[in-house]
């Protein structure tokens, strides 16, 4: 259970997706070769069995207290479990992110961290990249969702090769989930990896993962407000996708406006417009990312 936002992490596993795997199995066919995140898994199922132990014995106490009526402070126990999960849970991820950083610098990989909501065309964006650099690039990808390989098999079907995180009811990725995965994809020197987060803008701003950069996108069918609404996203992120340009002539929306609002909460954010269906702007992309590949940048 997740100690920050109360999604559940169980059900989670990943297993590496070959380009053969993604023609000739079906996504409730493929194999899971071991349990994401064990390790704080194990650790958060401590605290939620704890804190099961602090609810039972809180009813227990509530209903003796009530006649004296001191229920409130029961309340204030539970608040403070609440905060130290919380802080133990992020001190963790942090420590497994600065072990991701270090690899990543070590072996001069360009590791970007994807982040958008549903809907967003982020796998469409991945294809389209792939599809068009992978003969000039090497490429890696690790796809984040609750369910399903469906992501993972189009990655598969570019020749990439892809680990598939499902998360089960856990809303984000966290640090020691990329490195297993990193484990698997066997990554080599100055490569690049995508990685492609669950469709949520408001958890994954909280798990640093070890990116070099963080690239959120936005979809033209989005709104202009997008950015005060999730305003953590963009604070932690580098650069901003805005995708579905092709789609502008038939929307009442003014990329003025979305970007001013994005500025207002991160001044230094970069923006590049894009449309991953008809291929518009992608040249403009392709040249951010190949400058990443040409001088390696770590997390400030």
């Amino acid at each position: 259970m997740c100690g920050t936002c109360g999604c559940g992490g169980d059900g989670n596993h990943m297993h590496l997706v070959t380009p053969k795997q993604s023609k000739d199995l079906k996504s409730d066919q493929m194999p899971a070769k071991g349990r994401a995140n064990d390790q704080i898994n194990g650790h958060e199922h401590h605290h939620h069995a704890h804190h099961h132990d602090h609810v039972h014995d809180g009813h227990h106490h509530d209903h003796h207290h009530d006649h004296h009526g001191h229920s409130h402070h029961h309340d204030h126990d539970h608040k403070k479990k609440v905060i130290e999960v919380e802080q133990d849970v992020l001190h963790h991820n942090e420590l497994m992110a600065a072990r991701n950083r270090g690899y990543f610098e070590a072996l001069q990989v360009a590791a970007l961290n994807l982040v958008s909501s549903p809907g967003s065309g982020k796998t469409a964006i991945l294809e389209h990249t792939l599809n068009a650099l992978k003969e000039e690039i090497a490429f890696y990808v690790i796809e984040g969702d609750q369910q399903t390989d469906n992501d993972a098999n189009r990655i598969a079907a570019t020749g990439t090769s892809v680990v598939q995180i499902n998360t089960g009811k856990g809303c984000h990725l966290e640090s020691d989930m990329i490195y297993e995965a990193v484990q698997q994809l066997q990554i080599k020197t100055g490569s690049v990896l995508f990685i492609e987060n669950v469709g949520n803008l408001v958890c994954p701003a909280m798990f640093n993962l070890g990116e070099t950069d963080r690239v959120v996108i936005i979809s033209t069918t989005e709104g202009v407000d997008k950015p005060l609404k999730y305003p953590d996203m963009f604070l932690s992120s580098q650069l901003c996708l805005i995708n579905k340009t092709d789609l502008l002539s038939y929307l009442d929306i003014d990329l003025a406006e979305l970007k001013e609002n994005a500025l207002k909460i991160n001044p230094n954010l970069s923006f590049i417009e894009v449309s991953a269906t008809k291929g518009t702007g992608m040249e403009q992309w392709f040249s951010w990312l190949k400058e990443k590949i040409k001088q390696p940048q770590t997390q400030s």
